[in-house]
């Protein structure tokens, strides 16, 4: 466990010690987590499901070496899992959400990978009715999270022509203590822009629609409940998915009693940020929205948001040629990369004080 201190209005960060000694009157400590989310790209494995159409995910597609290429897709999700948080935090993320992952067997290779295995991650995973068969999920460190309920909400979506439901993702909710404080996580994957960007939107609507419905009726609970809502929205912060339906704020000081608060906005709009590029263009399609409680600031007795950030670390990026620089994704024409995924991950950071002995 790492702490922070805070010396009048300047933030420092040591990378060496557990716990700092006092020396100066006004100094603080701070307990730091890592809360996380990272779509996997594919992350099946090499068995066919005969209720699935698992065999077109790319790993089936392979002529030969699915298994030598499973395991090394497995180690590399590892590998990033266990670097996320570890150079501020000193520990990988307390509670991560992933998503395009096959069933939960895949996520028991994953934890139980050596990279992962002392961290000793524990899966709430729900199989969901999207047609590839892929679904969300959350992985939690048993010793940082207990979890106190979860559920899946699904998204209704028909087609406007038919009147067919279209199969897509649940959305989970955890609830649960982190270090003894309640939280709740909302774990998303929208609907893709399959057939275009606006052919496409009202399906994210819908989903958005479902994420603002399970987070209102926390809040009818309780209005001062902390809630991250996190996923691949595939939709920019600046979406109307995101903006009109969530109603998420980039300026904190515009967020409500019981509104949302997006500190991706600001990176996409302002600073240019993504986690997923396509044709030349960036998109920051994976967020971590918070419930305005995550971001006070009037104390630190309970925690609340430090900063936010896109693990874009070099090693995840292709480092040369025509997609220098974008993700270096897993598979490509039919082969595996030894890559990682199409999407870069995120996470925040979330600090509360720690009393004094």
């Amino acid at each position: 466990m790492r702490y922070l201190q805070f010396y009048g209005v300047i933030w420092i960060l040591f990378s060496t010690a557990l716990v700092f000694a006092q020396k100066e009157s006004n100094e603080k400590r701070f307990k730091i987590h890592t809360v996380a989310f990272y779509n996997l790209e594919n992350l099946f494995d090499t068995i066919n499901d005969r209720t699935k159409f698992d065999e077109k995910s790319p790993l089936m597609e392979m002529k030969a070496n699915r298994e030598a290429a499973y395991l090394k897709k497995v180690h590399n999700m590892a590998r990033v899992i266990s670097d996320i948080g570890a150079d501020i935090v000193g520990n990988s993320p307390a509670v991560i959400g992933v998503c395009e992952i096959e069933n939960r067997e895949v996520l028991v290779d994953l934890v139980n990978d050596p990279l992962l295995l002392s961290r000793d991650y524990g899966i709430i995973h729900y199989e969901s009715p999207d047609a590839r068969g892929i679904d969300v999920a959350l992985l939690y460190q048993k010793k940082l999270f207990r979890p106190i309920s979860h559920n899946s909400h699904e998204v209704k979506i028909y087609d406007n022509s038919t009147g067919k439901r279209k199969q897509t993702r649940d959305q989970l909710l955890v609830s649960g203590e982190l270090d003894g404080e309640l939280i709740h996580v909302l774990v998303n994957h929208w609907p893709s822009r399959s057939g275009g960007e606006a052919k496409s939107r009202p399906n994210r609507v819908a989903a958005a629609k479902t994420s603002k419905y399970v987070v209102d009726s926390l809040q009818v609970i309780d209005p001062y409940a902390k809630i991250f809502i996190m996923g691949d929205l595939n939709d920019d912060p600046t979406n109307d998915s995101v903006k009109e339906v969530l109603n998420a704020k980039s300026d904190r000081e515009d967020v409500g009693l019981k509104g949302i608060y997006n500190p991706y906005e600001d990176m996409f709009v302002k600073e240019g940020f993504g986690t997923t590029a396509y044709r030349d263009s960036w998109s920051l399609f994976d967020q971590i929205l918070m419930t305005k409680p995550l971001i006070e600031t009037q104390d630190y007795t309970s925690f609340r948001l430090y900063r936010a950030g896109i693990y874009n670390k070099l090693y995840l990026s292709e480092k040369r040629g025509r997609y220098k620089g974008y993700p270096k994704r897993s598979f490509s024409n039919g082969s595996f990369t030894d890559g990682f995924s199409d999407h870069f991950p995120v996470y925040v950071y979330i600090i509360r004080q720690v009393e004094e002995p």
